[in-house]
């Protein structure tokens, strides 16, 4: 067995340990900023590879398990929750990663992280909290994400969080891209609420660039992350018979793809149809994803991974074709799926647990547990607030539910 403290691999600027050609755009853990506190290298792993392993081993991210996308997990085993999505978004930037030469760790673990701070209840149970919050600083769920990871995840005897490295910090917190214009001043998704006081608190001890775009490899998990939706989210909804084929061919892109595998399979069954639709959609937005980057980084012709944040825009994108499908699928799921009259109260019973819960909480946090009742005594309203927060944010569906029906007389069913 080789010394604990000495590596089994020799890293280099043009090498990383069992892995492949990178372009010189890629992140490198050579060449990584680092993280916050300084630790000794692993003997088997590279950084980047250590970042996904703690992200998955975290106990945020076994709660994904039971978090919900769109369906509530009674409602049915084969609907995807926040884990099989955040796996399904792992898989496509990977592949993105591989394609553009990137980090492929680097690009798994930003897509195994990039919903750790969501609510119970989906966006459904962010948007009450958010509600709850407007008072004492708001929510933002990529603010939670870099709040777990770097505070409230308490594994390691050397620091909370998990201490990940600077690039997938960084490619956190830019999911939606720049925070800050390059005056000073919030982008538009910040411009009236202002930059999350978590992401303003890490900034002061480790500056994360908010004004610039973060490195290909999050923007492909990015990227990822609307391609792994658009997907299984047509897959749900005609699962759950919200709409059928018929209906999506009001899409042009899909219409496509339908006639597409009529004339190549006439007669599939309905079921068959339906899988080789989603894998026909993340084919060609992957495909069109690879093409389009390809001509954009031959254009800038970036020099190393800080070029591409100096870039002034994203270099992975959408080609218009595929952004103006994006689009056409989103306006279509929005009313069909989203906002369908058979989600509607579970929406709004999913709401009023969260805000009721935050209530009773606010007015009496000693009714929480006893490791997180007991930390807010002497916080002032909007630190007792942001306590009550992280507790009704790291729950699970399950235990939502459960936490309510334990102080409320009645309970929704979420049915």
């Amino acid at each position: 067995m080789p010394h604990p403290e000495k590596p089994f691999f020799t890293a280099g600027p043009d090498f990383e340990p069992g892995d492949r050609w990178r372009a010189p755009y890629a992140c490198r853990t050579a060449t990584s900023r680092g993280r916050l506190i300084a630790e000794p290298a692993s003997p088997t792993r590279n950084p980047f590879q250590r970042d996904r392993d703690r992200i998955i081993h975290s106990t945020a991210f076994r709660r994904l398990k039971h978090k919900t996308q769109v369906f509530v997990s009674h409602e049915g085993d084969h609907f995807r929750t926040r884990l099989t999505h955040s796996i399904e978004v792992a898989q496509i930037a990977r592949a993105l990663a591989r394609a553009l030469g990137l980090d492929e760790d680097l690009a798994e673990a930003l897509a195994l992280a990039h919903d750790l701070g969501h609510t119970p209840f989906g966006h459904t149970g962010e948007d009450a909290l958010a509600e709850c919050m407007a008072p004492f600083g708001g929510f933002d769920h990529n603010a939670q994400t870099l709040r777990i990871v770097t505070r409230l995840e308490r594994r390691y005897a050397g620091f909370d969080g998990l201490n990940l490295t600077w690039e997938t910090l960084e490619g956190l917190v830019k999911h939606n891209g720049p925070l800050l214009f390059p005056d000073g001043t919030p982008t538009e998704r910040y411009a009236t609420t202002g930059i999350p006081a978590a992401i303003v608190e890490y900034q002061a001890k480790q500056d994360l660039w908010l004004d610039s775009y973060a490195s290909a490899e999050a923007q492909a998990a990015a990227l990822a992350d609307d391609i792994a939706y658009n997907a299984h989210d047509i897959d749900d909804g005609l699962r759950a018979g919200l709409f059928g084929h018929a209906e999506l061919k009001a899409v042009p892109f899909l219409a496509g793809l339908l006639d597409e595998i009529e004339s190549l399979h006439p007669g599939l069954e309905t079921s068959r149809t339906t899988n080789e639709l989603v894998r026909r959609v993340i084919t060609r937005f992957v495909e069109g994803v690879i093409v389009e980057s390809q001509a954009r980084l031959e254009k800038l012709a970036p020099a190393d991974a800080d070029a591409i944040r100096r870039a002034g825009g994203p270099v992975v994108a959408f080609p218009a074709a595929i952004e103006a499908a994006d689009r056409e699928i989103k306006a279509f799921l929005y009313p069909n799926m989203y906002r369908h009259a058979r989600i509607a109260p579970i929406r709004r019973d999913a709401a009023q647990v969260v805000r009721e819960l935050f209530g009773r909480f606010n007015a009496d946090p000693a009714l929480m547990p006893a490791d997180w009742a007991a930390g807010c005594e002497g916080l002032d309203a909007h630190r007792r607030a942001r306590r009550i927060a992280d507790y009704i944010a790291g729950m699970t569906d399950w235990y939502a539910l459960d936490e309510h029906r334990r102080l409320f007389d009645a309970t929704p069913s979420l049915r």
